[in-house]
């Protein structure tokens, strides 16, 4: 069982929490449509479970490190919404100064590390920034998120290996939505079931409802407690669903509109939803404020963002290297 206790106000805040990712989502990809956002994006909508569920065990302090389906990882660690949408128009006042767009989300405040584009090139970094906690002594854990795709590459191996034998405080969260771009799960490996892919290394490795926050949370709240005790890594298969496409630019060919369908009746959201309204632990007035709040937000956003200037043409080589006299660097 989970040692935090999940309560009424925890409802409540996955509740709201997963409404604001699934609408600043649905705005996104309108504003794609658009043409204000370009470049690829990923949406994470259906997905809203896995990371409501971590964040009500994670603390301010823990690290965030994923792929490139990144926007509301970064709104669930803390990001502000008017940051996460400037970054995605390409302006200055994004949180990557508009400079990485949507797949390039970074937050070093708020200990959120990206948001990157090579499948997979997130997992060793992940056990670098646990190495870095527990080389300083702190108690601060860091959740590496990645997806179904993401485990064929080999550095999960390599990285695998290094975070069980130096027991580092990691916990690695592959999001299973079924599909790596298009290629289903049991076209891409011959172990289907993902977690078992952290048993040769010793580490505790389990499957998890990822539709459910539930489960997640008590998952997940096992997995922290382990890694700061100084236990060393869990391995989580989170098994989930994305409602739209992998990206933009996806016709989904690959799966009928009945499978679709079959997931939306599990959704997080409405789930949630009616585990709030059979415990009584609000009205139909709390879910209007809820929604209105949720929708300013957004709109806020998208207005922030549109107003916000472009980047100068001479940052073009800053934040390149540390070093700012840095030599090399030719107009």
């Amino acid at each position: 069982m989970s040692s935090i206790e999940i309560t009424k106000d925890t409802y409540l805040q996955w509740y709201e929490s997963m409404l604001l990712m699934r609408k600043f989502e649905e705005k996104t990809g309108q504003l794609y449509g658009q043409q204000k956002i370009r470049g690829f994006c990923h949406l994470y909508i259906g997905q809203e479970a896995v990371l409501a569920g971590a964040m009500s065990v994670l603390k301010k302090e823990d690290s965030m490190i994923t792929a490139y389906r990144d926007h509301a990882h970064a709104i669930a660690k803390g990001t502000h919404p008017n940051a996460v949408m400037a970054e995605m128009y390409g302006k200055v006042t994004g949180c990557s100064k508009g400079k990485g767009g949507s797949m390039h989300m970074f937050d070093k405040e708020n200990k959120f590390f990206g948001g990157h584009g090579i499948v997979g090139g997130q997992i060793p970094l992940g056990a670098g920034i646990a190495f870095a906690e527990k080389f300083n002594g702190t108690d601060a854990v860091c959740v590496t998120y990645m997806g179904d795709g993401a485990v064929r590459q080999g550095a999960l191996n390599e990285t695998f290996n290094m975070a069980s034998l130096w027991k580092l405080p990691v916990i690695f969260v592959c999001e299973n939505n079924g599909y790596a771009m298009g290629t289903s799960v049991e076209r891409t490996t011959i172990e289907t079931d993902i977690y078992k892919l952290g048993l040769p290394y010793g580490i505790p490795s389990s499957a998890v409802d990822g539709m459910d926050p539930v489960a997640v949370h008590t998952a997940m709240n096992e997995a922290v407690d382990r890694a700061r005790r100084g236990d060393g890594p869990t391995f989580l298969e989170m098994r989930t669903y994305r409602y739209k496409g992998h990206s933009m630019s996806d016709p989904q060919k690959y799966r009928t509109k009945e499978e679709v369908e079959s997931y939306k009746a599990k959704d997080p959201i409405e789930i949630t939803k009616q585990t709030i309204v059979k415990q009584g632990y609000a009205d139909d007035k709390w879910f209007e404020e809820i929604e209105a709040k949720i929708k300013a937000q957004v709109d806020e956003a998208v207005k922030f963002s549109e107003e916000s200037p472009w980047p100068d043409p001479s940052e073009l080589y800053d934040d390149v290297y540390v070093q700012q006299d840095y030599p090399y660097i030719r107009d």
